[in-house]
């Protein structure tokens, strides 16, 4: 099978994922592959994609995307800020008004629990057409 960089889009995505989670032979692929089994169990609507050279994981539009760097898996949730974030996963990207993120870093656990309440208003901001009810929005707010 061809590398994920390599990939063609006639490709399943899932596929695609599977081949970037064996092509990281560091803790990057055990983590990227934890974290997108929290995803999809998290709804079970939601469909793998493979974009820009990264996963993708979509329900009703894109919830987040699964980029891997040196030193951290970043899932990047393009309406970020307007979800709310009890647990306070989002510890990168906080200054736009649109994107969140969470940079994963070597020895850190993703906290399922928490990464779930993220997924689930993010499927539902989708299925609003992308408009965070107010108190939401005003919760997202970064400190």
């Amino acid at each position: 099978m061809p590398s994920a960089k390599s990939a063609t889009n006639a490709q399943a995505p899932s596929r695609l994922i599977d081949a970037r989670i064996r092509e990281l032979r560091d803790w990057r692929g055990p983590l990227l592959a934890r974290v997108r089994e929290v995803i999809l169990a998290a709804d079970p609507g939601v469909v793998e994609e493979w974009k820009w050279q990264v996963p993708v994981w979509s329900l009703g539009g894109i919830l987040c995307t699964g980029e891997t760097y040196q030193r951290a898996v970043k899932l990047t949730f393009p309406k970020g800020a307007a979800l709310p974030d009890p647990a306070g996963l989002f510890n990168a990207s906080l200054q736009g008004n649109a994107r969140r993120a969470i940079d994963i870093r070597e020895g850190e656990v993703i906290d399922a629990q928490a990464l779930t309440a993220l997924i689930r208003p993010a499927a539902a901001l989708n299925a609003a057409g992308g408009k965070a009810p107010a108190a939401a929005r005003k919760h997202a707010q970064p400190a």
